[in-house]
């Protein structure tokens, strides 16, 4: 079984940064794909960004150019660096284990508002 902790939300001002981190645990025995996803009030969760096991990076068009996403295989952690943070970027953040587990995090939220 994996368990997943994200951490790092909060209330940021427009303009502002935030880190996530998202540390996954227990029998994981390959390097599966990561991501993170969000969900704002009446919308649905949508895909955010996501980091293959080879490296390769993928981002939602919305987010591209202010948000990175980084991964450490050794400690089974992912990473979502948020800049320029807009009002628009306020939801709830979830990171995903992919590939054979298929496991989510219980979400953190991010606000951003002057």
């Amino acid at each position: 079984q994996v368990h997943l902790v994200e951490s790092g939300g909060g209330l940021v001002q427009p303009g502002g940064s935030l880190r996530l981190s998202c540390a996954a645990s227990g029998s994981i025995f390959s390097i599966p794909p990561m991501s993170w996803y969000r969900q704002a009030p009446g919308k649905e969760r949508e895909l955010v960004a996501s980091v293959a096991s080879s490296g390769t990076r993928n981002y939602a068009s919305s987010v591209k150019g202010r948000f990175t996403i980084s991964r450490d295989n050794v400690k089974n952690t992912v990473y979502l660096q948020m800049n320029s943070l807009k009002p628009e970027d306020t939801a709830v953040y979830y990171c995903r284990l992919g590939g054979p587990y298929n496991a989510w995090g219980q979400g953190t939220q991010v606000t951003v508002s002057s």
